[in-house]
C-alpha cells in the first residue's frame, strides 16, 4: 500500500483548514469530504453498492456516464451505433490514456467486459454484461459487441462497466486494487492511498482527457456516525459532507456557514420477504415462540397485511422530517417506467388484522427484522417504528439492526426473513430493479441477484424479458410498467418510500444534485 510523506499530508490538512475559514477560496486546491457509508472495495468491479460505484467514479470510467438527471451521455465510447438488431458499436475517444500512461484501446475494453462474470461478489456487476453474448475488437478505437436479441439498453447497462487496462492480467483480485500500482483507470482523479473505514486520498489526473477538475487533491474521509460527520462540516475539518442527518436539516438551514443542496433521488427504501420456503422460515415462531409447520410470508394476505399495516407518510414526516416521499414502487413519480396505476398502500390496521386472521393467524405470529444501522437515511430507526407497527397487528416483531456488511453476508446465506434494503435505479428506468431484485433468482443469468427473498413470477420475468428486447422505447416503458404492477400487486416485497438526498457545503462551494444520489468532488465548485 502506497504512503504519503508527511509534506503531503500536512498539505491535505493544510487545505482542510483554511476551508474551514466560512467560504471556500477560490485557489482551494484540495477538497475534504465527509461521506456517509464506506467502499466495499476500490476494485471498481466488486459490488454494484453505490457508495463503492461512487468512489470508483471519481477514478475510473464506462465507456458511457450517467448524468445528474440519469441521462445517457458519452465517456470513453465518443459514440455508439446499432449496427444491426443485436450488434452495437461503440466507436472510443481518441488519445485516451490510463493513469500509468498506457493508451486506452478496444482491447481493454474486452477484457474489462470479460472480468465482471469472474468477480467474487455478494452482487455482481454481471447484470450488466449478460446481455453481451459475443465481442469483437474492430480495431484499437472500435469494438462491437453481440447480444443474443435486441437490447437496447446496452449503453445504459455499460455505464455501469468501469474500464481497467488489460495490462492488469486475467487474475488480478479485487484486494489488489488497494494499491496504486492497480488501481489504474481513466478518470480524472488517481488514486493515493487508502486506509479501510477511514478515508482514500487521491491526486487530479492533470492527463486526464476531459474537463480537468477544481481540486488538486481529495480527501475522501468515511464518517459513518451522523452526528461528527455534522461536527466535521461545522467545524471546517471537511468541507463537504453527504446524508445531512435529518434531525439536523432545520438547524443547518439557518446557519451561515453552511449551504444545503437537496435533491429527490432514485432510491426506494424497502421490506424484502422471504417468499421462497414452503416450511420453517429462520426468523418467524408461533405467536408463543413455538415452532411453525409452514411459512406465513408465502400467503400474499399475509404479505399485504404487513404492508398496509405500515404508516407511510408518519415515516416520512415524523422519522425522515420531510426527506422522504411515501411508495408504492420502485420509481418515482415523473421518472421513466413510474406507473399511476400502482397506488402508496393506504395505512389500514383493522383490514390488517383481518387479513391475518383470514389467513389462518387470528393471533399473529413472531418475527425478526433484521436491516442496516449504518448505510440508508434512519435505517435503524425506521426498523424501530416498522416493529412498533407491526407490534400492533398482533406481529410481535424485535429488530436486529448490524452494518450492511454483516446483513449482506446473512442475507447471501438465505439467513433472514424480513429485512430492510435501498435500491436505487441508478440507470433512470426500473430494469435493474425488475432484474435484480424481483427477478427469479437465475445467477448463470444475471438474473435475480440481490433477490434475497427469492420472489419468483414468471409472468413478470417474462414481461420483463420482452421489454428487455424492445427497441421501441414506449413499448418497452409500458411492458415494464405492467412488469411492476404485477410485482407491486403480488407484494413482491414492500415498498415504504423515496429517499430524498441532502448535502451540507462550506458556504462558498456548490454542487449539483444527482438523482443517483452518488457524491462525487467533480461536481463540487467554488461559487463565481
Amino acid at each position: 500500500m502506497t504512503t504519503l510523506p508527511s509534506r503531503f499530508r500536512a498539505a491535505l490538512l493544510g487545505a482542510a483548514a483554511l476551508l474551514g475559514l466560512g467560504a471556500a477560496p477560490l485557489g482551494a486546491q484540495t477538497l475534504s469530504m465527509g461521506v456517509s457509508a464506506p467502499p466495499a472495495s476500490i476494485d471498481p468491479q466488486y459490488y454494484t453498492l453505490t457508495p463503492s460505484i461512487m468512489l470508483s467514479a471519481h477514478m475510473f470510467e464506462g465507456l458511457t456516464r450517467r448524468d445528474e438527471n440519469a441521462r445517457i451521455r458519452p465517456a470513453l465510447a465518443e459514440s455508439w451505433r446499432l449496427v444491426d438488431d443485436t450488434t452495437w458499436e461503440f466507436t472510443l475517444r481518441q488519445g485516451v490514456r490510463f493513469h500509468n500512461g498506457e493508451a486506452l484501446t478496444a482491447e481493454d475494453v474486452a477484457y474489462s467486459i470479460r472480468r465482471v462474470p469472474t468477480v467474487q461478489s455478494p452482487s455482481s456487476f454481471a447484470v450488466y454484461t449478460r446481455a453481451i453474448t459475443g465481442m469483437e475488437v474492430v480495431d484499437d478505437r472500435t469494438i462491437r459487441l453481440k447480444t443474443a436479441s435486441p437490447y437496447p439498453l446496452l449503453p445504459n447497462d455499460l455505464s455501469q462497466i468501469f474500464i481497467i487496462p488489460r495490462s492488469l492480467g486475467e487474475n488480478v483480485a479485487s484486494a489488489a486494487f488497494n494499491s496504486d500500482q492497480v488501481a489504474i483507470g481513466t478518470g480524472p482523479f488517481r488514486f493515493v492511498r487508502y486506509a479501510p473505514n477511514d478515508r482514500v486520498e487521491m491526486v487530479r489526473n492533470d492527463a486526464y482527457w476531459g474537463d480537468k477538475p477544481e481540486w488538486e487533491k481529495v480527501d475522501y474521509r468515511i464518517i459513518t456516525n451522523n452526528g461528527p460527520r455534522v461536527a466535521a462540516l461545522l467545524s471546517g475539518d471537511v468541507a463537504m459532507i453527504d446524508n445531512v442527518p435529518t434531525p439536523d436539516i432545520a438547524k443547518l438551514r439557518s446557519d451561515n456557514r453552511v449551504t444545503l443542496v437537496e435533491g429527490t433521488s432514485l432510491r426506494l427504501i424497502f421490506l424484502g420477504l422471504d417468499v421462497f420456503r414452503d416450511g420453517a422460515t429462520p426468523d418467524i415462531t408461533g405467536p408463543d415462540g413455538e415452532a411453525l409447520a409452514r411459512n406465513p410470508l408465502q400467503d400474499r394476505r399475509v404479505r399485504e397485511a404487513l404492508s398496509i399495516a405500515i404508516n407511510r407518510p408518519a415515516i416520512a414526516q415524523r422519522v425522515m422530517e420531510g426527506a422522504a416521499v411515501p411508495a408504492g414502487q420502485f420509481m418515482p413519480e415523473g421518472a421513466f417506467g413510474y406507473e399511476p396505476a400502482i397506488p402508496v398502500p393506504a395505512y389500514d390496521v383493522n383490514r390488517a388484522r383481518a387479513l391475518l386472521a383470514e389467513a389462518g393467524y387470528p393471533k399473529g405470529f413472531t418475527v425478526t427484522l433484521r436491516g442496516p444501522n449504518d448505510r440508508y437515511v434512519n435505517d435503524a430507526q425506521i426498523l424501530q417504528v416498522v416493529a412498533q407497527m407491526w407490534t400492533r397487528i398482533g406481529v410481535r416483531t424485535q429488530v436486529d439492526a448490524q452494518p450492511l456488511a454483516t446483513l449482506i453476508g446473512r442475507l447471501s446465506r438465505n439467513e433472514a426473513s424480513a429485512y430492510l434494503l435501498g435500491w436505487s435505479n441508478s440507470l433512470g428506468e426500473p430494469s435493474t430493479s425488475l432484474r435484480a431484485i424481483l427477478g427469479t433468482r437465475a445467477p448463470e443469468k444475471g438474473l435475480g441477484l440481490s433477490n434475497y427473498g427469492r420472489y419468483s413470477n414468471p409472468e413478470m420475468d417474462r414481461l420483463t424479458a420482452q421489454g428487455l428486447a424492445t427497441l421501441d422505447e414506449g413499448e418497452r416503458e409500458r411492458l415494464h410498467r405492467q412488469a411492476m404492477k404485477l410485482a407491486m400487486e403480488d407484494v413482491a416485497i414492500v415498498p415504504l418510500h423515496t429517499q430524498k438526498s441532502v448535502w451540507g457545503l462550506r458556504r462558498g462551494l456548490t454542487y449539483t444534485p444527482r438523482v443517483d444520489e452518488q457524491t462525487v468532488a467533480t461536481e463540487v465548485r467554488s461559487a463565481r
